[in-house]
């Protein structure tokens, strides 16, 4: 048996000065399930990704099982098995020789994946019939609606 932990993020107004980011993670073990959500004011769709991602693998506590983390995001996917062993290397810029965006979340997703002994990282195709993935997606609203309903009173 295995972990699967689903991740999303989202934003609403991404790229607008105001705007409501949230983060949602489906953990599933077998028949047990945990449902982590949150969100913040002014972030991005990006970070909400990371964030999502990080907060699924700091929940986990037994950091031996062999654990699969599926993402619909290709930034998340493509940064954590792709290109952060580049941005180590260069000190932490991008290709561009640009400083690497949201450093300090990649270098936290980095650190927590590698307390696991066995971890996978995986691409979902978004808003399909993905089941793990729709029910992040419904936390990361959740997380959404959340932070607006705090702000609005």
């Amino acid at each position: 048996m295995h972990l699967e932990i689903y991740c999303d993020g989202g934003c609403r107004g991404n790229q607008h000065d105001t705007n409501v980011g949230g983060w949602g993670a489906y953990l599933v073990w077998g028949e047990h399930t945990r449902e982590l959500f949150g969100g913040e004011l002014n972030t991005t769709n990006n970070k909400m990704e990371l964030t999502a991602a990080i907060e699924g693998l700091r929940a986990v506590k037994n950091k031996d099982v062999e654990t699969h983390v599926f993402v619909d995001s290709s930034y998340v996917l493509g940064g954590i098995t792709d290109w952060i062993a580049g941005w180590k290397q260069k000190g932490w810029v991008n290709s561009k020789k640009q400083p690497v965006a949201n450093k300090e979340l990649w270098m936290e997703l980095d650190k927590l994946r590698q307390q696991f002994a066995h971890i996978e990282f995986h691409k979902v195709k978004g808003h399909s019939d993905n089941v793990g993935n729709n029910k992040a997606d419904e936390l990361a609203n959740r997380g959404m609606d959340e932070v607006e309903a705090k702000n609005s009173r």
